[in-house]
C-alpha cells in the first residue's frame, strides 16, 4: 500500500475510534415532568400542579442538581415578607441507586402576595455515587416553612424521572477498605525511596547492594591471594 493511501486509511481509523469514545460516552437525559402536589398547611389542605426540572453538572467526584419550580406551590393567607419563607426539598434516588437526597435554596428575596401561589426558588443538592449505573431523579417532598409554620407538599401522581444520569462510583466507594500500596505482608511502612517510593524501587535497591556485596568479597579473596603469594 502506497504513504498516502496508508495515510488516509489511518486517518479514516482514526475517526472510527473517535465516533466510539463519543459514542460510549456518559449519557444524560432530562425532561420537565408535572407533578400533582397535595400540601397540608396550617389553614388546611390544598393541592397544586408544577412542572418540575431538574438538572445534572459533573462537579468533582458527585454531581450538582439543581430542581426548579416552573409554577407557584400552595399560598399563604398573610403577606410573607421578604425573608419569610424557606423551602427545601427531597429527590428519590433510582435505577442503580435508591434512597433520597435532600436540596435546599435561599428564602423568599421578596414578599410574596397574600392569597398567591408561592413561587419556589431554585433548589440545590450534591449527589456522589455510590455505585455505578444509571441513576433516576424524581421529585419527592416539598416542605416550606413561614412565620413560625411548616407546609409539607407530597407528589400524589407518582411522577416520573425528571432526569437520568450514567454515573461512576468513586474509587474504593462501595464500601471495603482501600488496601494501602505503600504497605508490606507483614503490615509495616516500606521506607520512602524519593519519586520513585515503590517496592519495585526498593528492589533495584536491594539487588545494587547484593552485587556491591558480592564484588566486595572477590577484591578481598583476590587481596589476600596476592598476600600470600608475596610471603
Amino acid at each position: 500500500m502506497s504513504y498516502p493511501k496508508r495515510t488516509a486509511a489511518l486517518a479514516s481509523v482514526a475517526a472510527l475510534a473517535g465516533s466510539a469514545v463519543l459514542m460510549a460516552a456518559p449519557a444524560a437525559r432530562a425532561e420537565v415532568v408535572n407533578v400533582n402536589y397535595q400540601c397540608k398547611t396550617p389553614i388546611g389542605d390544598k393541592s397544586a400542579v408544577s412542572p418540575i426540572d431538574i438538572k445534572g453538572v459533573k462537579s468533582g467526584s458527585g454531581y450538582k442538581l439543581t430542581m426548579s419550580w416552573q409554577k407557584g406551590v400552595s399560598s399563604s393567607p398573610v403577606d410573607l415578607g421578604k425573608g419569610a419563607m424557606n423551602p427545601s426539598a427531597t429527590i428519590k434516588l433510582g435505577g442503580a441507586d435508591s434512597g433520597t437526597m435532600s436540596v435546599t435554596g435561599p428564602a423568599n428575596q421578596a414578599t410574596v402576595p397574600a392569597n398567591t401561589p408561592i413561587k419556589i426558588n431554585d433548589l440545590t443538592g450534591t449527589y456522589t455515587p455510590k455505585k455505578s449505573g444509571k441513576v433516576t431523579f424524581t421529585a419527592g417532598v416539598l416542605t416550606i416553612k413561614a412565620l413560625g409554620t411548616t407546609t409539607t407538599c407530597t407528589p400524589t401522581n407518582s411522577p416520573g424521572a425528571s432526569l437520568t444520569l450514567d454515573v461512576t462510583a468513586a474509587s474504593g466507594s462501595s464500601g471495603g477498605t482501600q488496601s494501602d500500596s505503600n504497605t508490606s505482608d507483614s503490615g509495616s511502612a516500606l521506607p520512602q525511596t524519593g519519586p520513585e517510593d515503590s517496592a519495585i524501587a526498593l528492589g533495584t535497591l536491594g539487588g545494587t547492594v547484593l552485587l556491591a556485596g558480592a564484588a566486595g568479597a572477590l577484591w578481598l579473596t583476590r587481596r589476600n591471594q596476592v598476600a600470600r603469594a608475596r610471603r
